[in-house]
């Protein structure tokens, strides 16, 4: 690997949670591009933290940097107990290397998912903080001589009041990489009253990463050019599970810069010394695809095959009272059907990596999101062992859960390509914002099969079935939430509700699908949120409640969500659904990821006869507060993200051929679309969670919600809510 490790604590990350590796010595490395910062430095007390010379402390970063804060985020919890100057602080990507950098809610695997950059850090990252300020302190005691009781730190200075001594970091780096490390667990942490940078919300506590990628200066992967390096892409068939029968290829090595075309795996690559060349070559490839076990139905026909599943009882995935009984009485009983479609992840900078290997080891560059599992995958196409496989994560422009390369086979079709080629040279592999379109690892189509009874104002029962593929079987991640044929990730959200219903049922079925599904921001909570909130709002209505007043009455064991929708109605000033001058407001809640996000979206149908989206209030609670403004623009772009697909995202099938295949057919929400957003954050004392993906949920059902008060439109029971199937 890319390091040399000294020592390794008995308190190693994989020997627990919370725990950090101690004694590493961290070579000089680059920055990557992203910080800009200085290349050498002199203490490294741990494998996140390095103090240079000229007083800049730089933080390693185990998650990638893909636009969700965690440069800013974890370096904050570093700066907060270093009490460092914010100004010399950066950060760059941490190493491929799972025994100092694994996710600690994952288990043995470097990786970024599941909004849980801060949740899993939030104590390591202090505590890493925390043993190089008691390292430093140390040096500057011993250099004057003095009790380190009497040293103070702020703001990058360590000071000495008695004897009016001070210096910064970079003065005592050197003696303080002399030092033993202290235990990571016995380090003082400072009291939440104490903090300085931890919730600040005065700007001042800029991100890192902004700067860089204003100026054109960041290095993403798409931006990688090396001397020698060949750009590949992919013919891949143009349906699921398609394979190459045969190619002509005698058009396509006629262009200029073209200098090979080899057959792998998933289709046909073209090797050129530029992009251009490329894909002009790839459209004249002549390939004939065998699609003997190819998935050729429609998305009609695979919902019309849900309808037939969720005619039956499927597993159980959480029961209690006696639903069944009461919904047979057929007294009060509403029945309900939810769809949702398909859904690319469609980040502004698709799949893209440089990779280089030979006998000795291989070294890729990209913005990679799972690195463990991504290592193994490229061995395994190598013959190499995982940790011959360096990774150097980049900056990247976007996932949404699609740069989970191990699940969505990135990684491995970047070690076909390069093995096709042969040792030596890089190859840069690239996906068109068609491929990407078109490459499936989609969010699956889901249907809800929902009933419910009302009787004398309340709720009495809740029975939902759902229909859909499952998000984890046969990925590494079946351990996260499957066992005896229920995927708890694919009905999170259903399987258990905040609101107390006496009678409650939730089953499934896992349905068959020949298109590849991934994780799409927010996973299960993506078609959950819709269903549930869409038809606990119908019921409410039924029941002639409010409907905010009437989810408060059924929150009573679940305060967190109480307490964001009080926030909410007060920060929109709640006095109803309307339509008050022709615009409705709907309301929706919904916990993700131990997060608590409440929405209210004010909402008209505009003179095209589409919805209009004016105004949303969010308020979220996500525990400690690390920084406000990341929060506040995780939520703003949930919102926008949700939005967009909510009204427009759609993939479609016909017969098994998608029918998008850019951002003029898969519709996203345009900047005049927007909708004015006021963010409020609960305050709270509780561990932070993740924001990443709590902001996207609630605003489908919202807004659909809104939509149900408005005279003549119905209650919106199908995504997205404006169909329009590209021809």
């Amino acid at each position: 690997m890319s390091h040399h490790e000294l020592q390794l604590s008995r308190r190693a990350v994989l020997q627990g949670a919370g725990a950090l590796v101690i004694g590493v010595c961290l070579p000089v490395r680059g920055t990557m591009g992203q910080t800009g910062g200085p290349a050498a430095p002199l203490f490294a007390p741990n494998a996140f933290v390095r103090v240079a010379a000229d007083d800049t402390v730089t933080v390693l970063i185990k998650q990638i940097e893909f636009g969700q804060g965690p440069f800013t985020g974890l370096s904050t919890l570093v700066a907060e107990e270093m009490d460092a100057d914010w100004s010399r602080v950066r950060a760059e990507h941490a190493p491929a290397n799972a025994r100092l950098y694994n996710n600690l809610l994952f288990g043995p695997i470097q990786g970024t998912g599941g909004s849980t950059a801060i949740a899993n850090s939030f104590e390591q990252m202090r505590r890493a903080g925390a043993m190089a300020r008691t390292m430093l302190v140390q040096a500057a005691a011993n250099t004057w001589r003095v009790p380190v009781e009497e040293i103070t730190v702020e703001n990058g200075v360590i000071r000495h009041a008695k004897s009016r001594r001070e210096g910064r970091f970079g003065e005592f780096a050197g003696a303080a990489a002399k030092l033993p490390a202290p235990d990571a667990e016995k380090v003082p942490l400072k009291n939440a009253s104490a903090f300085k940078l931890i919730g600040k919300d005065d700007g001042s506590v800029k991100r890192l990463d902004s700067a860089a990628k204003s100026s054109g200066t960041a290095l993403f992967a798409m931006d990688l050019q090396e001397p020698g390096m060949l750009v590949v892409v992919v013919a891949h068939p143009p349906r699921f599970g398609a394979r190459v029968a045969s190619v002509d290829a005698a058009r396509a090595r006629a262009v200029p810069g073209v200098v090979d075309i080899k057959q792998v795996p998933t289709g046909v690559a073209v090797y050129a010394n530029a992009t251009w060349p490329a894909i002009r070559a790839r459209e004249l490839l002549q390939i004939t695809w065998d699609e003997s076990a190819a998935e050729k139905r429609g998305s009609e026909q695979i919902i019309e095959h849900y309808r037939t599943l969720a005619r039956t009882p499927g597993v159980v995935a959480a029961t209690h009272g006696d639903a069944a009984a009461e919904l047979a009485s057929g007294d009060g009983v509403i029945e309900a059907e939810f769809v949702v479609p398909f859904l690319a992840h469609s980040p502004m900078e698709p799949l893209d990596g440089c990779l280089r290997w030979d006998a000795q080891g291989a070294q890729a560059r990209y913005g990679c999101q799972i690195q463990t599992l991504d290592q193994q995958a490229i061995g395994k196409v190598l013959g190499l062992p995982a940790e011959r496989v360096e990774i150097e994560t980049l900056l990247a422009g976007g996932s949404f859960g699609r740069r989970g390369e191990a699940l969505s086979n990135f990684a491995t079709e970047l070690a076909e390509v390069a093995k096709a080629h042969g040792p030596g040279g890089p190859v840069k592999l690239v996906w068109t914002r068609e491929d990407d379109v078109r490459g499936g690892l989609y969010r699956p189509i889901f249907l809800h099969r929902l009933r419910g009874a009302v009787r004398d104002g309340r709720i009495v029962a809740w029975s939902d079935r759902v229909v859909g593929q499952s998000f984890i079987v046969g990925t590494p991640f079946e351990f996260f939430g499957y066992a005896n044929g229920v995927d708890a990730i694919m009905v999170e959200g259903a399987k258990e509700l905040p609101y107390e219903i006496g009678n409650f049922h939730c089953d499934l079925h896992i349905a068959k699908v020949g298109v590849p599904v991934l994780s799409w921001r927010s996973v299960g909570h993506t078609h959950t949120g819709f269903a549930v909130e869409s038809f606990v709002d119908e019921l409410l209505q039924a029941a002639g409640k409010d409907p905010v007043a009437g989810r408060l009455e059924m929150l009573g064991k679940a305060p967190r969500e109480a307490g964001v929708l009080r926030a909410v109605a007060e920060l929109a000033r709640w006095n109803g659904p309307g339509p008050v001058h022709g615009r409705a407001r709907g309301v929706a809640v919904v916990k993700a990821f131990n997060t608590y996000v409440a929405q209210i979206a004010e909402v008209s149908m505009g003179e095209s006869g589409e919805p209009r989206v004016h105004k949303v209030w969010c308020a979220v609670d996500c525990g400690v507060a690390v920084n406000p403004d990341i929060i506040r623009a995780q939520m703003e772009g949930g919102i926008g993200f949700g939005l967009g697909h909510a009204l427009y995202g759609e993939i479609t099938l016909d017969q098994g051929r998608v029918v998008q295949s850019n951002f003029d057919t898969y519709r996203s929400l345009r900047i005049h679309e927007m909708p004015e957003v006021d963010v409020t954050i609960v305050r709270s004392t509780e561990k932070p969670t993740g924001v990443g993906e709590p902001g996207v949920p609630p605003i489908a059902p919202a807004v659909a919600n809104a939509l149900a008060r408005l005279p003549g439109q119905g209650r919106p029971r199908r995504l997205p809510l404006v169909r329009r199937v590209a021809a």
